[in-house]
């Protein structure tokens, strides 16, 4: 079964290790899905930035969503989460650390806890 394509979503300037979190959880043997790119730092002009991520969101079966602390106010998530509605892609949250109280992202849909089990559900 090939795996699922995933973009990951992430709060650029605070939650950095979450995305190596997530590769590494996604080269593992039995990992239902690949990272096909991830959040960019919003570093080159506007336009540029939104049509690179236009493209990779668009090249992907899911965007997974990694939520700290800021991510619903994060303005790259924000617009992400925008590109993968006007494309149909599906979008899951997942709460990216084991304490806290977190807000989920306007617009991405559920907030799960990060746990393996939920992953291959959310990715198979």
């Amino acid at each position: 079964m090939a795996k699922k394509r995933v973009f990951v979503s992430f709060d650029f300037d605070n939650d950095k290790s979450l995305k190596d979190f997530i590769i590494g959880q996604s080269r593992l043997p039995d990992s239902p899905f690949e990272v096909v790119d991830t959040s960019m730092k919003e570093a080159s002009p506007e336009k540029d930035w939104l049509d690179r991520a236009e493209t990779k969101i668009k090249g992907s079966d899911m965007v997974l969503v990694m939520v700290g602390p800021k991510t619903h106010k994060a303005p790259g998530v924000l617009k992400e989460i925008a590109l993968a509605r006007k494309w149909n892609i599906p979008i899951a949250q997942v709460i990216g650390y084991k304490d806290g109280n977190y807000t989920p992202v306007p617009d991405a849909g559920r907030l799960y806890s990060w746990n393996w089990d939920n992953l291959k559900k959310l990715l198979s």
